[in-house]
């Protein structure tokens, strides 16, 4: 019985031999472990990326959908409803029925093009009240925000992204200037300062004007695609959203709350929902990905069985020497491990590098806060299934080198 020192000597000097086979052999595992390290890493940091601006929102915030929640593709068409309407604002703005209700904004959202003399760009449209500004962090480049006023008089003012403005006016002052969307006239008395596309609404490309104005002028509606709504505080998030359920369902006469033409989400469930989605979407990457290694893992197969036929001799020379068919086994089962594992190291290192840089590159063409996070799970994932795989597809190999007669393999030429 060989001590397991000298096995692991044995093997790294079966390894060793020819190293040119023993690179290339890792080389499907090294890129599989790889592909599983940058795909976790990027995943959990476009997670984190999603979180933060999800809770930038801040955490007392809840969201009105129209329409119930889908939860088939037959539910699609529930996104579009036109169930919340001025009634439903006023009945939510009753202090009565959401007594812990702190701000409320409804919202009207859209896309057009909007011109300035021969300049023309896409743009969308975001109508909402004068809070708009301190719910979503707005800070103005120049210029100033509509106010109240505006919103209840209907006036045609409007505030733009600063790619709208580079866009329709270059370096002329958008100030005090009017654009136009739909044959409509509207003020410039704003400029956003750039956001860089860091948020989940990307400001640079909106224009901000009065809901009122929105839907008189532009759209010509009367209902929201949402109403936003602030708690008092974060305690109190629950029971609001409750007794926005309540309020709308007496404003909608339902009785049945499997009947509702309406969504409340809070900032929680918001966050639950977007990280179990980006989540199994790395996982699924990861699943994809994990292909790679299952084709390196034949190919250690097949390179395993070709050095038990070139090394017949070494194994008849061996088992006349004392060495046992489970000695034989364990040498060449060790070899596929060390293989893989080596292969799973080096593919952690590159992995990692590869994900820093990218997350660095990221952050810094994009403007985003995005965060380099070391997928530890993707670590411990590699090392694993690494070992597993050596053991998995060395194991064949190995039991045939172990069987071999020792009086046949001196024979063999």
């Amino acid at each position: 019985m060989l001590s397991n020192r000298h096995l692991f000597k044995t093997a790294t000097t079966g390894l060793s031999t020819n190293r040119s086979r023993t690179f290339l052999t890792i080389f499907g595992i090294v890129i599989g472990i790889t592909a599983i390290m940058l795909v976790v890493s990027l995943g959990a940091g476009a997670q984190a990326l999603i979180l933060g601006q999800v809770q930038g929102l801040g955490t007392n915030t809840i969201a009105i959908i129209p329409g119930r929640e889908p939860t088939g593709p037959s539910d699609v068409s529930s996104l579009y409803s036109d169930s919340l309407k001025e009634k439903d604002l006023t009945a939510l703005e009753n202090k009565a029925n959401v007594p812990w209700l702190k701000l409320i904004m409804p919202t009207v959202i859209s896309a057009d093009s909007a011109s300035f003399g021969s300049n023309a760009y896409q743009v969308n449209i975001f109508g909402a009240t004068e809070i708009i500004a301190d719910i979503f962090d707005m800070h103005l480049d120049s210029g100033s925000f509509w106010d109240q006023d505006d919103v209840l008089s209907r006036n045609s003012v409007v505030v733009l992204g600063s790619k709208v403005a580079q866009h329709l006016f270059d370096t002329e002052n958008p100030i005090g200037q009017k654009i136009k969307v739909k044959s409509v006239n509207l003020k410039v008395v704003g400029v956003l300062a750039p956001t860089g596309g860091g948020s989940l609404f990307n400001f640079d490309n909106m224009i901000i004007l009065p809901y009122t104005t929105t839907q008189s002028y532009i759209l010509g509606t009367k209902y929201f695609n949402r109403i936003i709504i602030q708690s008092v505080t974060d305690d109190k998030v629950a029971v609001t959203a409750d007794d926005i359920d309540r309020t709308l369902r007496e404003s909608h006469n339902i009785t049945d709350p499997t009947k509702d033409d309406f969504t409340v989400q809070t900032q929680q469930d918001l966050a639950n929902r977007l990280s179990t989605i980006t989540t199994s979407l790395t996982w699924f990457l990861v699943a994809v990905a994990s292909i790679a290694l299952f084709v390196g893992g034949v190919g250690i197969m097949n390179i395993m069985l070709v050095a038990v036929t070139e090394r017949t001799r070494e194994i008849g020379l061996r088992k006349a020497l004392g060495a046992t068919n489970g000695d034989i086994l364990k040498q060449f089962l060790l070899e596929a491990v060390m293989l893989t594992v080596i292969g799973g190291l080096v593919g952690i290192f590159l992995g990692t590098l590869l994900a820093f840089i990218i997350a660095l590159g990221l952050s810094k063409g994009l403007g985003v806060n995005w965060q380099f996070v070391f997928p530890w799970s993707g670590a411990i994932l590699g090392v694993t299934v690494s070992a597993v795989i050596g053991l998995v597809f060395g194991g064949y190999p190995a039991r045939k080198a172990s069987k071999k007669s020792p009086i046949e393999a001196l024979r063999y030429e």
